[in-house]
């Protein structure tokens, strides 16, 4: 599986391969952000969640990038969901972890209509993402607490997969025409975030088609969500995916502002047990959180 690949490029990283954190793309200047705290960029400042909440005011997305399956950043997703909720947003929670063609059992989810037992069953929660759920569980109580939409972002895995590996012209006609006309490869800030996140390592062009797919796809779905359910000025969509879909604003976030989506507020966050230095330009905010073992 292509996340896998991935991953395995990640932890290998060449030592003289740059921090993903700290590259020259954005506002200029670095911060050192503590361990145990959420940072406004901007003024080198701790933040609040509600701090984040008033800084999405008139703003369509909060683009919430993760470290998976650790405990304290899907807690500060809720929280910065609740956050939102408290202002008067109508929010609508986009999920990295579930795939497209799950839609009608997360509305069931949302509705109330289902159990949780039931609804990791049917979800194939194990399948789609695999990480304990329990880590997730507080995203999904919320949501459902509040009756918040819960969307599926994610293409279907098969169609990453075959880019992966021969690219664009490898979709399938019918796959091809669920995605937007230009899937264009030509962002040189994306690519230098991706060739970072990669650790130096070479990669085959058909991976980095697959991650703009995946980048794409999920643009896509949020705006295809969001055309069908007339959003109103109080409507809000969280989108909560891995980090390395949003840093810099060069992923998910940069294909919606693309297709004039709307603008968003984005929130990076890192696990160390030690202050990290991050570019200026990597977030809006940074949350560095004590390192954690998945369980």
């Amino acid at each position: 599986m292509l996340a896998y690949v991935l991953l395995a490029a990640a932890h290998s990283k060449s030592q003289d391969a740059p921090s993903p954190y700290s590259l020259p793309i954005g506002r200029e200047g670095q911060t050192v952000a503590a361990s145990g705290r959420l940072t406004d960029l901007k003024t080198g400042l701790a933040a609040t969640v509600d701090d984040v909440a008033k800084a999405a005011d008139n703003k369509r997305f909060v683009f919430l990038g993760e470290d998976h399956a650790t405990e304290p950043d899907q807690l500060m997703h809720a929280q910065f969901i609740q956050a939102l909720v408290r202002r008067g947003r109508h929010v609508i929670v986009g999920l990295e972890m579930y795939q497209r063609p799950k839609q009608s059992i997360l509305d069931q989810w949302t509705a109330g209509q289902i159990a949780e037992v039931e609804f990791l069953k049917q979800s194939d929660w194990k399948g789609q993402w695999g990480y304990d759920y329990s880590f997730y569980r507080p995203i999904f109580d919320t949501a459902q607490r509040y009756k918040l939409p819960v969307v599926g972002l994610n293409v279907p895995r098969d169609w990453v997969r075959s880019v992966g590996k021969g690219g664009f012209a490898a979709l399938k006609p019918e796959d091809r025409a669920q995605l937007p006309g230009e899937l264009s490869l030509d962002n040189a800030d994306h690519k230098k975030v991706f060739d970072t996140l990669m650790g130096g390592h070479a990669m085959s062009p058909n991976i980095y088609s697959a991650q703009v797919l995946w980048d794409e796809g999920m643009a896509d779905t949020a705006l295809k969500y969001l055309a069908d359910h007339r959003p109103s000025s109080r409507t809000v969509f969280v989108v909560i995916a891995g980090s390395g879909h949003v840093m810099y604003r060069q992923g998910i976030n940069y294909r919606i502002a693309k297709r004039k989506g709307g603008d968003g507020v984005t929130v990076v966050m890192i696990g160390s047990n030690d202050p990290v230095s991050v570019s200026n330009g990597l977030a809006d905010y940074v949350l560095v959180s004590p390192a954690t073992k998945s369980r």
